[in-house]
């Protein structure tokens, strides 16, 4: 099944010099290559402002070992810091977690029960 990740980041300042070198850099498509690399698909990406300038964005792989893997390459490269991972899930996927924790419930003791 594909998982769904979101992964905000803050671009490192050498990353940041290279692309005002080069104004017209396409880093999506440089996402998209490494994304399509592990098997998965680029679903958008965004760039932001908040905390400093960086990037959202938003992909789809069927490992999801994966993910950590493209975010940890983008980080030891020195392209990115401050990497979030999220798993993104859908609401049918948000049920089914609903329905095994419902199973699971008697089986579990809070502390002080």
């Amino acid at each position: 099944m594909p998982c769904i990740f979101a992964s905000p980041d803050n671009t490192r300042h050498a990353a940041l010099n290279a692309i005002l070198e080069n104004p017209a850099t396409n880093r999506q498509e440089a996402a998209r290559k490494l994304i399509e690399a592990a098997g998965g698909k680029l679903v958008s990406m965004y760039s932001v402002a908040a905390d400093g300038p960086g990037v959202l964005v938003i992909f789809d792989v069927p490992d999801p070992t994966a993910a950590p893997a493209i975010s940890g390459l983008t980080v030891t490269a020195g392209t990115l810091q401050n990497v979030k991972l999220v798993r993104l899930f859908t609401q049918d996927e948000i049920k089914q977690v609903r329905q095994n924790a419902a199973k699971l419930r008697p089986s579990y003791s809070p502390p002080g029960s």
